[in-house]
Parts: structure tokens; sequence; C-alpha cells
């Protein structure tokens, strides 16, 4: 049986986190995620949030990916009742928010979206799929009147 709600755990590994005020905390996250949740095909459960710094994504880019540096987010599905992880790196954030003039909290909660849609099988390795998890992207962001984050750029 497939759980009813989405329960949101969040891991604070970095003191970098403290800058971000009511941003890490679990009401806000499930704020952020609620324009997915009436969605017939999204699936709910128990979810990790870790907030980390450049140098833990880093090793776990490494280590999951193959890729040298930090990335923004990652993602970790699991099978029910988890949803899985989601892992956010401060710098590599707030950086990316600097260099597109949005911000701080409007960029992260494109990469929570962006990171949910992957524990829901999203993905965007070709084009077809891209356009598919971007507009749900959008369709999420628009309703928390943020704009959308593919104008200019694409996410990596």
């Amino acid at each position: 049986m497939e759980p009813d709600s989405l329960s949101i755990d969040v891991a604070i590994q970095s003191a970098l986190w403290s800058e971000a005020a009511n941003i890490k905390s679990e009401a806000w996250i499930a704020s952020q995620l609620a324009p997915l949740l009436g969605r017939q095909d999204i699936r709910l459960g128990e979810l990790s949030i870790a907030l980390v710094d450049d140098a833990k994504m880093a090793t776990l880019n490494k280590y999951y990916r193959e890729k040298d540096g930090p990335t923004n987010v990652l993602s970790f599905p699991a099978d029910a009742p988890l949803l899985g992880d989601i892992v956010l790196s401060y710098e590599t954030i707030k950086r990316e928010a600097s260099d597109k003039g949005v911000s701080f909290a409007d960029h992260m909660s494109h990469l929570l979206i962006h990171g949910f849609l992957h524990l829901q099988g999203y993905d965007h390795q070709t084009h077809e799929e891209a356009a598919v998890m971007e507009a749900l992207e959008i369709t999420a962001l628009e309703k928390l009147h943020i704009d959308n984050p593919y104008e200019n750029t694409r996410l990596d």
C-alpha cells in the first residue's frame, strides 16, 4: 500500500546553512513541494533532505556519479514507503543564485522540485525527457510565483 502523506526529515550537515533561516525547515520545504502533491503520478512517503557544503557534495558526486567537484542537487530514489534522499549544497546554490540574479530561496525551491521529480522517476537525459520534466518544474514554480528558470539556462 502506498503512503498517503509526505513526511520530511531535514538533516543539516553544514553550519553554512545557518545563513538560510527558515529555508531549512520541514514546513518550508513541504510548502515548496506542495504544487506537485496533487498530481496522480506523484508518490508520497518519507523524504530525507540533507543540507551539505560543497566539500561533502563533491565527495558524493565523485562516489555516485564519478564526476569531479560539487553539484547543486543530488537525488537518491528509494522504494516505498521511502521516497528517497535529496542532497543540496549551500555554496553551489548560493553561487548559482547570484550568477542567475535570483534569490537563494527561489533557486532552492527550483532545486527541491527538480530533485523531488527525480525521486518520482522523471529525468532529463533526452530532449523529450527534459521537456516533460522542465514543464512540470515551470508549472510548479509558477504556482509559487517563481519565474521560469529555463529561460536563459539549463540544469546540469
